[in-house]
């Protein structure tokens, strides 16, 4: 291997470490862990069910952040798990898609989702979301 393969090779790990902490991967992972130990029992969530289930954007690729931001916005509306916890979320969602500091995640400020889920699955959609980043 020569000096400058090895020099893009360690460029690129600081890059995605780079990214990774603007991304605040590590408080979102241990945020969102938290909040799924306190989630209730997922409930079914249907487009036109009407039911007590808070029904939560399931983001298409590239625009989780826009979803994450509405979701947790929702959740800090609803007397569900955490508001702290919820409110520390929305907040670095939010500052991310503003100051567009996880390129990967956003590519627009439009929610944009196919479906809905409940609690659990828009929580699950953010752990893997950033455990992907972290990786």
């Amino acid at each position: 291997m020569n000096a400058s393969m090895l020099s893009y090779i360690l460029f690129s790990g600081l890059l995605l470490s780079v990214q990774a902490q603007h991304c605040s991967v590590r408080e979102i992972i241990r945020y969102t862990k938290h909040l799924l130990d306190q989630s209730p029992l997922s409930c079914p969530c249907r487009e036109t069910a009407v039911n007590s289930c808070s029904c939560l954007p399931i983001a298409e690729p590239g625009h989780e952040l826009a979803c994450f931001v509405e979701g947790t916005k929702h959740m800090l509306n609803t007397k569900a798990l955490s508001k702290p916890a919820i409110a520390r979320l929305n907040q670095a969602f939010q500052i991310q898609l503003d100051r567009n500091l996880c390129e990967s995640l956003a590519h627009g400020n439009q929610c944009q989702y196919k479906t809905k889920g409940n609690v659990k699955e828009f929580l699950n959609k953010i752990l893997k979301t950033y455990q992907a980043i972290h990786k």
